[in-house]
């Protein structure tokens, strides 16, 4: 199997071939492009006017089509060019659920040539006025519940100049000068937007990181990451289908079961998250594809949705995966035509990556990236991913990759050197804005530190053992909480754990952990300790286990919050 995916990895990315590459140096930084690859993402828009008749959006009961929001599109782009004189190296933000007009916003932003700032929608108002005083956007497009929170500090933030505010699906309280987006898509005679030269190194997005150190980050995603990052997925399609002409059997991914052939991906994650805007909208504009949207993540209604739709690739979290393929509701509706069901976000345990392989006849998959490259730094499915379940699967293309230690040294390539991985390439941020030192410490002579502990084997695929802040030292050993967690997933009576490090005078940090039970089932501490103890090492096994009466607390991604969920049982100095 790895001979075959070799070889067709050879094949697509030699000279001529649609996936050949050329050295550049940008700013300084030598990196592989595809030199096939658009040159910004106002291209790949463009591209899209081909399937004006296919629908694009699915919002719960809505539909739109390619042809409709590209009205929308130009509607929007017109009002920001000529009321407000947005255009190249401006920036738009725009704060609300996964609605429609969040990608319609998008694409009239990138249209001008202009950054649009993708605003966490779970901020805050004071996280809002930070990332809006930091971005200083010449507009702001909002929700009811975003215009909520931002009003009280609208004042401040005009001091510093206009910031006009646009409300979508709901009507301005009185006496409010806020634009109702209805008013705007009411516009006649509007034309595409004008040609406009972008370079491939502006910014074309700043999505904010998390900030689980002081305040978040804004990292500035560029037109030739974001287009790699395309590059990436579709690379990755195509070498696995052709290792598997290869071998001599048949892509079962390749064929959606949909009138026209028209795939269908789900996007259950934020837009503002890389995972939904570069991995889902990104590839499925070009490729045509429809898009669906929900109004807020319920395992259920997905379901309900991939059988309404026919969903041929769901791009979630693990925890999603994990719910939906517990849920009664799996079993009574019609999945048959995902031909993937996966995603990124978290490692997808080996468990879950078998649930996946006997639930769904198309192909498990998985992405391992950050806010930081764009979106994947390797991708694994389908049988690579089946025999290699603890894999995130080999580096994309145009990356390299280089483990190193705590003082940043380069650890030497071995199948069993576990260090921080480091990535270079086309898909590395230009850095953070307005923040050098902390670009300066994060990327350094182009070199990313993702800031995960990783080994790299033989074949070269990529394993994550951990985030560096999530491993726990025990009296000199290191223990890696996603091993832990993998295990106790292995538990019939575990719907959802995290694992962490609580203090310990003698050791200094001993491993504990939160489980919440499947429904129906209980779950007795010292017997997982137990269960545990007979996979791993006696050092790993949770000393102290806490069992939850309710799910574990996540964020807007639907990742587990550990550090709230430590606090709430330990206390914040633990």
């Amino acid at each position: 199997m790895l001979e075959h995916f070799q070889a067709a990895w050879a094949e697509l990315t030699a000279d001529g071939a649609p996936f050949a590459m050329v050295d550049t140096t940008v700013d300084g930084v030598p990196m592989r492009v595809f030199p096939s690859a658009p040159n910004d993402m106002k291209t790949i828009w463009d591209i899209s006017a081909n399937y004006a008749d296919r629908d694009y959006l699915v919002f719960e009961d809505e539909r739109h089509t390619y042809g409709e929001v590209r009205a929308q599109v130009n509607a929007l782009a017109h009002w920001l060019r000529t009321e407000h004189g947005v255009g190249r190296g401006d920036r738009v933000a725009v704060s609300m659920r996964n609605y429609p007009e969040w990608i319609v916003t998008y694409w009239a932003t990138v249209a001008l040539g202009a950054a649009l700032v993708g605003m966490n929608a779970w901020w805050t108002g004071p996280e809002m006025e930070f990332g809006l005083t930091d971005s200083a956007p010449k507009a702001l497009i909002v929700d009811e519940e975003r215009l909520e929170r931002v009003t009280p500090h609208l004042d401040k933030l005009r001091e510093a100049g206009p910031l006009p505010v646009v409300l979508v699906r709901a009507e301005p309280p009185a006496g409010n000068d806020t634009v109702r987006w209805d008013d705007l898509m009411a516009a006649d005679g509007v034309d595409e937007p004008p040609a406009i030269e972008i370079d491939s190194n502006d910014d074309a997005c700043i999505f904010y990181t998390s900030g689980t150190t002081g305040f978040p980050k804004g990292a500035q995603l560029t037109h030739r990451g974001s287009v790699h990052n395309i590059l990436h997925l579709m690379f990755w399609a195509a070498v696995s289908a052709r290792a598997a002409e290869l071998e001599g059997k048949s892509d079962n991914v390749a064929a959606p079961e949909q009138p026209g052939g028209q795939l269908v991906f789900m996007a259950p994650t934020p837009l503002f998250h890389v995972t939904a805007c570069n991995c889902v909208l990104h590839p499925a504009t070009l490729a045509g594809a429809r898009v669906v949207l929900t109004y807020k993540w319920n395992a259920a209604r997905a379901i309900e949705l991939i059988e309404r739709e026919r969903v041929t690739n769901f791009s979630g979290v693990p925890t999603m995966t994990r719910e939906m393929l517990a849920h009664p509701d799996w079993a009574k509706r019609d999945t048959s035509s995902l031909r993937g069901l996966g995603g990124g976000g978290a490692p997808l345990q080996a468990d879950l990556v078998a649930k996946i392989d006997k639930s769904v006849k198309g192909a498990a998959s998985t992405g391992y990236g950050l806010t930081e490259t764009h979106g994947i730094v390797t991708a694994s499915s389908g049988a690579f991913f089946v025999d290699k379940p603890d894999s995130a699967g080999p580096v994309v293309p145009t990356l390299d990759a280089k483990l190193v230690d705590d003082d940043g040294s380069e650890l030497p390539a071995s199948p069993t050197t576990v260090g921080q991985l480091c990535v270079r390439g086309s898909v590395v941020i230009k850095g953070y804005l307005n923040q050098p030192e902390a670009t300066a410490d994060a990327i350094r002579d182009g070199w990313f530190n993702t800031g995960d502990v990783a080994r790299i084997d033989e074949d070269g695929f990529v394993f994550i053992v951990d985030r560096v802040k999530d491993m726990v030292l025990r009296g000199g050993e290191n223990v890696y909480c996603s091993e832990v967690e993998a295990v106790i997933y292995e538990h019939d009576d575990v719907a959802e754990v995290a694992v962490f490090g609580v203090p310990d005078e003698r050791l200094g940090e001993e491993v504990a952990a939160a489980v919440y039970p499947v429904e129906g089932a209980t779950i007795d501490p010292e017997e997982l300790q137990a269960f545990v103890g007979e996979r791993l090492a006696k050092f790993k096994v949770p000393s102290r286990i806490w069992v939850l009466d309710e799910p574990l607390p996540r964020n807007a991604n639907q990742k587990f919050l550990k550090r709230e969920l430590k606090a709430s049982l330990v206390g914040d100095d633990g």
